[in-house]
């Protein structure tokens, strides 16, 4: 990728005592960036950035050292903030842009990143360096929405699994409590149901019997 590159501040003119003094730290973290010491110069940025939290330069170098660390939600938001500022430069415009979508790209947020790096061919069409960005986080992307897409039919065939199991798993239970339960045969129920009635029927013979003895003893008494 695309080696993030550094703003100095150029003087045209004699700048406010603010202004020297902001340039002078933008300097010293430029120096202390191009020797590799990304916290020092992220320290030196955010100094100027305190005498003029305007300053494109500052702002945008500041990403550039946290992109450095690694720190990359925070690189860009220094990047953005930078273009928020409305840089007229249109190489200001496409570096805010290609280091955004560098940042972008490094938390795998490959359609953003294509974004901002189209919005930076926009204001510089001649940038093969932004050009191959773009064609890379296209690829990533393609391969991100593969994988995604691979992943939710695995997902989907897990659930489908999930619920053969817990099917089988509930047929099995039902057999298992059909099994626990007596088998009787038909001929078997009758048998009892005829044995049922005829203790019934014994009962109810018992029981007129009992009765007609009753009576017949009380005739005699009278």
């Amino acid at each position: 990728m695309k080696r993030t590159y550094l703003y100095s501040l150029l003087i045209l003119f004699v700048l406010p005592l603010a202004a020297q003094e902001e340039s002078g730290d933008v300097r010293t973290g430029n120096k202390l960036y191009k020797s590799e010491k990304f916290v020092d110069a992220e320290n030196a940025y955010r100094k100027g950035l305190h005498k003029n939290p305007a300053s494109f330069e500052a702002t945008y170098n500041l990403g550039n050292a946290l992109f450095k660390q690694k720190k990359y939600p925070e690189a860009l938001e220094q990047f953005q903030k930078a273009l928020s500022m409305k840089p007229s430069a249109k190489d200001k415009i496409a570096a805010g842009f290609h280091n955004a979508g560098n940042a972008l790209f490094a938390n795998k947020k490959y359609q953003e990143s294509i974004d901002a790096y189209k919005m930076a061919l926009k204001a510089n069409p001649k940038d093969d360096d932004t050009r191959y960005n773009l064609a890379y986080a296209q690829m990533m992307l393609k391969k991100q929405q593969q994988e995604q897409k691979k992943n939710q039919d695995k997902n989907k065939e897990n659930k489908q699994d999930q619920k053969q199991h817990q099917k089988q798993n509930q047929d099995q239970k039902q057999q298992q409590q059909q099994q626990s339960q007596p088998k009787i045969s038909k001929q078997n129920a009758q048998q009892i149901l005829d044995a049922l009635m005829q203790d019934e029927k014994k009962t109810l013979e018992k029981n007129k019997k009992q009765a007609a003895r009753g009576q017949k003893s009380a005739e005699k008494d009278w």
